[in-house]
């Protein structure tokens, strides 16, 4: 009988950490820092797609000072979904970065209790 009992025991211990691990790896592939990093990756291959990346630099001017003026000039220039994708892209580079430096602050200055 106390065989029997220590293998229920093992039973549920298994069920219950393989549940608990279920929702280890859910909650990392749901988490919003994860979506921010596809919708990064997705909307630069959008871009990538659309605009001949590679000749927009190209036609950059080489004197710093017009760079924001050039590619703000490129930017309205360009078709509503590349506007959009940039957008998108530059939103979701900015919440990768909260969430990082929230993290590293995390680890850094762990909470007093």
């Amino acid at each position: 009988m106390m065989n029997n009992t220590m293998a229920d025991r093992s039973d549920i211990e298994r069920i219950v950490m393989r549940r608990v691990r279920l929702i280890r790896i859910l909650g990392l592939i749901i988490s919003t820092a994860v979506l921010a990093a596809l919708t990064f990756i997705a909307a630069l291959w959008g871009i990538g797609r659309e605009v001949w990346v590679a000749r927009v630099f190209e036609n950059a001017p080489i004197d710093t000072a017009y760079l924001p003026s050039f590619f703000l000039a490129a930017f309205l220039h360009t078709r509503l979904i590349v506007q959009v994708l940039s957008v998108l892209t530059l939103a979701s580079l900015i919440y990768l970065i909260s969430e990082v430096a929230r993290f590293v602050t995390g680890i850094v200055l762990p909470k007093a209790s």
